[in-house]
């Protein structure tokens, strides 16, 4: 029993002192506090100084959408396509799958109307110059009859195209603005690293401006986008891009535009393709001068070599 009621005497008086301690602490800390919002700071300083790599992702995008915004627009276009009404898709009469191509039938029903359909496309682009030149895809216009350009502050104006280029699928169309209008800023786009953080704006499925953000996943892709259409040095990012977003800007962290986007892998996630901003430079002057572009070639012909001419260049027969 004594040395139970020693062992109790030693535990209340080690509580005790803890808790004197702990009063004293609590008495002493506004006189004397404890530096943790220097100690946190500079403990991240410091981690910062050991290699940590900065995001370089900005806080926020807000700034940078409210100011690049307007100089991206939607665009829609309207292709006419020219059919004779009640005819199927091969082209036939109602009535020729049932009794041929028969002469008497032909003269009762007679030809059917040929009537008028159109088909609507919707698409981006971003404004290059004050004036209303402005940059989009070549598969956004191409073939279109009428081509209607939207901007951000709502009014509409029609375009028209000024070149185009189908092996990079980069157009360039003009619009008659009433007043200067907003322009984006062309970067370098042989500058881009991976991983790189980026952002696009753009009319996806004709919903209005529309901002997403990624990475610059990979450069110089080869991509076929099928039998006709096959593209190189692509940037590829896994910011969002959808149906619409074709011919809209993609955007470093600085606000400047390094590439036109253009393609999607439909049956994946996060993978998309943009033209890099470089190469629509290198084209802009031909499309504005003649426009297409004008391709250089080497070419080789072969000649008969005759004893006029192996005398003339001493070549021995």
């Amino acid at each position: 029993r004594g040395l139970f009621k020693m062992t109790q005497n030693g535990q209340s008086k080690f509580v005790l002192g803890i808790l004197m301690f702990l009063m004293m602490s609590w008495v002493l800390m506004p006189a004397y506090p404890f530096p943790v919002a220097t100690l946190l700071c500079e403990s991240g300083k410091a981690f910062a100084r050991e290699g940590t790599p900065d995001s370089g992702a900005p806080a926020s995008l807000a700034d940078l959408t409210e100011k690049l915004g307007p100089s991206v627009v939607n665009i829609s276009t309207t292709k006419v396509i020219k059919g004779r009404s009640g005819r199927g898709s091969g082209g036939e009469a109602p009535f020729d799958r049932f009794f041929g191509n028969d002469e008497f039938f032909r003269r009762f029903f007679g030809d059917l109307p040929e009537r008028e359909l159109k088909q609507r496309s919707l698409g981006s682009g971003f404004i290059i110059s004050s004036d209303g030149y402005i940059f989009t895809n070549n598969h956004v216009v191409e073939k279109a009859d009428k081509i209607r350009v939207k901007l951000s502050s709502g009014k509409e104006y029609d375009a028209e195209i000024k070149g185009k280029d189908p092996n990079t699928d980069i157009a360039l169309i003009k619009i008659k603005a009433d007043k200067p209008l907003p322009i984006v800023t062309l970067g370098n786009s042989d500058q881009l690293r991976v991983g790189e953080w980026v952002f696009a704006i753009g009319n996806p499925f004709g919903l209005g401006m529309t901002v997403t953000t990624g990475v610059v996943s990979a450069v110089n892709r080869d991509l076929s986008v099928d039998r006709e259409r096959s593209y190189k040095d692509l940037i590829q990012t896994d910011a969002s891009i959808n149906p619409g977003n074709s011919g809209g800007a993609l955007l470093n962290t600085s606000g400047e535009l390094i590439g036109i986007n253009t393609a999607i892998i439909p049956y994946g996630q996060g993978i998309g393709f943009a033209i890099p901003v470089n190469l629509a430079k290198r084209i802009v002057g031909d499309l504005l001068a003649y426009g297409r572009v004008k391709k250089a070639f080497l070419g080789v012909t072969v000649q008969t070599i005759t004893p006029e001419l192996a005398k003339y260049f001493e070549i021995p027969l």
